[in-house]
């Protein structure tokens, strides 16, 4: 008896040491089926591996982005993930740690990569959504080109997001491009849109959620969307389909940074290199997120509905997300006065 409680008082003593304590991480990214798909069936791998629990805190990009500034100098979230423009903000706010090297990082395509500070762990697409049945029935071509979405014949059947919204910034820079200027000549996107794209424009709306019912209800056959958002209707049996245009589509990265002075930061590195490993890049495909490393390999259905692979990986442009964040402000300013006047 005497032994088994010695025993007993070893046991305790161990549990209770530094050694065998449990450390917390609180993780900041995108709410919905992102977030069950992150709580269910990825996190707990890296909890069970590395003695960690990890609280997840749900939030848009903008609202985690704000947080980290909040939290300077004390900071409690340990990784954060939000979209590109976003995540350009937050390493220019000086709220990403430089990330540590890994063999797996090697393995990210260049344009999910962000400065050293952070790195793509899933991939979307801005381009154009149509209704391919309207389409058929009227005996109009696919779209194939951002020029298309300028054609009279979309009068009133066509929307897209503001200014506000990353598929409005997405498409203001490429008609620029597409028009002799770019993120530093802005000017010629904003003739387009007001002249050419403008008229066309039932409403414009940043929200996915009007979107997808717009299209439901009738309102309209065309869109500037992501590929991701085109996903659930189509899996819900309604016809539409995402085209890549000849002039590119505009990656969105999904990106994730160690954030600076936390106080798991060892742990933190090794949460963002699991989440770009191939395994967790296959599991966060069937949330809509194209792998960003190109190891990741997927199944021929999946496969088909994400950017993934060579061809469509081809086809994918960039945006200069820092210019366009310096100049936000100020686009803004001129869109309200010119477009949605």
């Amino acid at each position: 008896m005497k032994h088994f409680r010695i025993l007993l008082l070893l046991g305790a003593t161990a549990i209770c040491s530094p050694a065998f304590a449990q450390q917390t991480m609180y993780v900041a990214g995108y709410g919905g089926s992102f977030q069950q798909e992150m709580q269910s069936d990825i996190i707990p791998g890296f909890e069970a591996k590395h003695n960690v629990k990890i609280v997840y805190v749900p939030g848009i990009s903008s609202e985690t982005v704000a947080k980290l500034q909040a939290q300077k100098g004390h900071e409690q979230i340990n990784v954060a993930i939000v979209d590109d423009g976003p995540m350009y903000q937050a390493i220019q706010y000086g709220d990403c740690d430089s990330l540590a090297s890994a063999p797996v990082y090697d393995d990210i395509y260049d344009f999910a990569r962000f400065e050293g500070r952070a790195i793509g762990i899933g991939l979307n697409a801005t381009g154009i959504v149509y209704n391919t049945e309207v389409f058929k029935k009227n005996g109009w071509a696919p779209p194939t080109s951002w020029q298309d979405l300028t054609d009279k014949k979309y009068a009133q059947r066509f929307t897209t997001s503001s200014i506000s919204g990353t598929y409005g910034v997405d498409a203001l820079v490429v008609f620029a491009r597409i028009n002799g200027g770019g993120e530093m000549n802005i000017q010629p996107g904003f003739d387009a849109i007001r002249e050419k794209l403008a008229p066309n424009v039932v409403s414009w709306s940043s929200s996915p959620a009007q979107i997808a019912e717009m299209f439901e209800n009738g309102d309209i056959d065309i869109a500037v969307w992501g590929s991701n958002r085109a996903i659930p209707l189509k899996d819900g049996g309604f016809p539409v389909e995402f085209v890549y245009p000849k002039e590119g589509a505009v990656a969105l990265v999904a990106a994730a940074c160690v954030v600076v002075q936390n106080n798991a930061s060892e742990l933190s590195q090794a949460f963002v290199q699991y989440l770009v490993s191939p395994e967790v890049q296959k599991k966060l495909a069937t949330q809509g997120f194209g792998p960003a490393n190109r190891k990741t390999r997927l199944d021929a259905g999946l496969a088909a509905e994400l950017p993934y692979g060579p061809e469509k990986i081809a086809k994918m442009i960039s945006v200069e997300w820092p210019v366009i964040n310096q100049h936000r402000a100020e686009w803004t300013s001129v869109w309200n006065r010119t477009i949605e006047k």
